[in-house]
């Protein structure tokens, strides 16, 4: 092997150490295995509830133990293949090893941040909101194309996107917009996303083509499991029911569905217009308003999970991270420094690297 390969592997079994330690490795196989002896119970479905909840924490179990095996799997067939390739001379396939020696560094690097997501909530889905800050059509275009880029960062992952609310902007883009984003650790990997996001380019609505900068915030909460209360009195509450925005043609609701919910006291706001009913768009639009005042109320107590929930000016010296697409292409990370010359690829939803350094280091 060469210098570098054997650093790759002691990249992967660092990685492996680290993650089973956050896992808490073997317990957790402990307790998946007398989950699963349970679940063999001839009266196990006899309580339904109860079992629904065993066989979702065995799961959960399993599918926290089972990367560092396939991990552990994969670097013991790629050493032992490495070996008798050498052994053999043959060339070509000591090169294609090292490469994949390569890749499984870096993939057991992402498992390890993954593992590091154990904080209250991390594991949940969440909302994403996306509003554009001062500057008309310019910050409303911004808005759009990031949530284009959160949405094919989701799409790529493999997990499932919503839009719950959005208000066009007048001539293009989007003044708001509202992405239920669902998958493992959903709310883990975008927390650190919140903050005042920041694009400079040449303007497409501008007949001089000059430079622009243009400003958009993101706010990130947890979906609040539905065993979590939050007293809400609903003489705090002020609903607002209207049409639901869209370009026209016969997908456009006819009726006041789409639902605002303000919260008086704090000035909170969510809406919902994503379905046709105004009784099923008001509960999720409650259900947004409830994780986002228990994010609230645990920034207030632990200063950790409701970042999103910051007021800062959407505008420049506040911005987390900067997108130039002229005149060179950059995005870089105001709080770690991480940069990427293929802005390109970062609107195109290729953000992993700024989620794990963000992760890493706040």
């Amino acid at each position: 092997m060469t210098p570098q390969d054997k650093r790759n592997v002691d990249t992967v079994k660092n990685s492996i150490k680290l993650i089973k330690d956050f896992v808490k490795f073997d317990e957790s196989r402990a307790k998946a295995a007398a989950l699963e002896q349970q679940s063999a119970m001839p009266d196990f479905w006899d309580n339904a509830d109860s079992a629904v909840q065993v066989m979702k924490e065995k799961d959960r179990l399993n599918e926290t133990t089972a990367p560092v095996m396939q991990l552990e799997t994969k670097l013991s067939e790629l050493v032992e293949l490495m070996e008798l390739a050498e052994a053999e001379g043959d060339e070509t396939l000591v090169s294609e090893l090292s490469s994949s020696l390569e890749e499984l560094a870096e993939h057991s690097v992402s498992l390890q941040i993954e593992s590091i997501l154990s904080a209250p909530h991390d594991a949940a889905n969440c909302f994403l909101e996306i509003n554009a800050g001062a500057g008309g059509t310019e910050a409303q275009d911004w808005a759009e194309m990031l949530a284009r880029m959160y949405a094919r960062w989701a799409e790529k992952r493999g997990y499932k996107m919503e839009i719950t609310d959005k208000d066009d902007g007048e001539e293009a883009g989007v003044k708001s917009i509202t992405l239920h984003i669902k998958g493992q650790k959903a709310y883990g990997w975008l927390k650190k996303e919140s903050g005042v996001h920041r694009l400079v380019r040449i303007s497409p609505f501008d007949a001089n083509a000059r430079r622009h900068t243009s400003f958009a915030s993101v706010s990130v909460t947890p979906e609040l499991d539905t065993s979590i209360e939050i007293e809400i009195n609903d003489a705090d509450l002020r609903v607002d029911v209207y049409r639901a925005s869209g370009a026209g043609g016969q997908h456009v609701n006819k009726t006041e569905s789409a639902v605002r919910i303000t919260h008086i006291p704090t000035g909170i706001v969510a809406a919902s217009q994503i379905d046709r009913s105004q009784h099923r768009n008001r509960e999720i639009a409650m259900n947004m308003l409830k994780s986002k005042l228990y994010a609230l109320k645990l920034k207030e107590q632990e200063e950790a999970v409701a970042a999103g929930q910051n007021k800062t000016d959407i505008a420049w010296g506040n911005q987390i991270r900067s997108y130039v697409l002229q005149p060179y292409q950059l995005v870089k990370d105001a709080r770690t420094g991480t940069e990427k010359g293929d802005a390109a690829a970062v609107l195109d939803g290729d953000i992993d690297k700024f989620l794990e350094t963000a992760i890493a280091k706040l």
